[in-house]
């Protein structure tokens, strides 16, 4: 067991006169040995971002991935010609749209919390519930989805990206395919710009050994976060969003969160449930990845809590029922500010869409 990351620097930190006695005010210090070891420790359960999500044998080719681009700004698809992938996924909210329930077509209010689309396609699966294995699949079910694009049929959608101007681009991505404009071509467009969208954080440099990239305090924080428990569930390369879990452990997540009933699941979210029927999966959710969570609240699967640390002190009471210290907090908070990535260089600039025939 590597040593406590919190011990005191041997020797006087600070010496201070005071009715007569000295007072010593210690200061947070870790050896080289302590920081070896946490990157040892750490990789042990996290893994660095890789430099692609492309799929096996599938390339990012630059014309798929420019036209996946358009198609993630583009609103004249949808059925009020207002909504596109950009909308939930907002560029100014790195990738989030920064509303507990977020807003679909015609105004239509989703029953949960949009996620993030930064880093995505390295989940286990797509949406609170799963119930969308990939990116691709998530983006070609989306355009008949009564509260996403809201159109009728596919069919209905093709025609509309022909009439709008993108048989030639179309074209020009899939130039081997009898039928370029399709939804399957759609989804994999999409799916291909959505696989760039990687948020390298200081934290995967720490991971490849730099051991100065992540300030005492986060190191605290990671140190606290692995030994309370946190990282059983938030793991692997996106810390967290590889596996299912039960929201509300040591009792009924409502209690804690505030959150209330729905009308679209007929009282309180059940998570899976709701998509498989199955009483096994009542309650269970998928576990959110933590990348980029510093700066994408409000925070659970219907935006009930509003703060980060707050949110660290209800999975630590939901998930594994401990009250943690505000120091505690504090310190977890500070290694979660450590996931926080840069945004893709030409993510915030919308692309020109093409012009519609006339």
């Amino acid at each position: 067991m590597m040593k406590k990351t919190h011990s005191l620097i041997t020797g006087l930190c600070a010496v201070a006169v005071a009715a007569g006695a000295c007072v010593l005010f210690p200061t947070l210090a870790m050896s080289d040995n302590d920081d070896q070891a946490l990157i040892t420790k750490a990789n042990a359960l996290f893994k660095p971002l890789p430099d692609s999500a492309a799929l096996e044998n599938t390339p990012l080719t630059p014309l798929r991935v420019s036209l996946g681009k358009a198609l993630f700004f583009e609103t004249r698809v949808s059925s009020d010609g207002r909504l596109g992938c950009a909308t939930c996924h907002n560029p100014a909210y790195y990738g989030a749209d920064s509303l507990a329930l977020t807003v679909g077509v015609h105004g239509k209010q989703l029953p949960r919390n949009a996620h993030t689309v930064f880093n995505t396609p390295l989940l286990i699966a797509q949406h609170y519930g799963g119930n969308r294995a990939s990116v691709e699949e998530q983006a070609y079910k989306a355009v008949i989805s009564p509260l996403a694009y809201g159109n009728s049929t596919n069919e209905q959608v093709e025609t509309k990206l022909s009439q709008l101007g993108y048989l030639p681009l179309f074209k020009a991505a899939y130039p081997d395919d009898a039928k370029p404009v399709s939804i399957e071509n759609w989804s994999k467009a999409i799916g291909a710009y959505e696989r760039t969208l990687l948020t390298p954080a200081p934290f995967d440099k720490f991971l490849k050994g730099d051991a100065q990239a992540l300030s005492k305090t986060a190191k605290l924080g990671l140190d606290t976060f692995i030994n309370t428990g946190c990282a059983g569930c938030h793991n692997g390369v996106t810390v967290g969003g590889q596996s299912y879990q039960k929201f509300g452990i040591t009792q009924d997540y409502w209690l804690v969160t505030g959150s209330t009933p729905k009308d679209a699941f007929k009282g309180y979210d059940k998570g899976r449930f709701h998509d498989t029927k199955n009483e096994a999966d009542a309650f269970m959710f998928k576990v959110p990845q933590l990348r980029n969570v510093a700066v994408t609240p409000p925070y659970f699967h219907d935006g009930s809590v509003a703060t980060l640390p707050q949110a660290v002190r209800v999975m630590a009471q939901l998930q594994l029922g401990k009250q943690l210290s505000d120091e505690d907090v504090s310190h977890i908070v500070s290694f979660l500010e450590s996931l926080t990535g840069e945004i893709p260089a030409d993510f915030a600039k919308v692309p020109a869409l093409p012009v519609a025939a006339h």
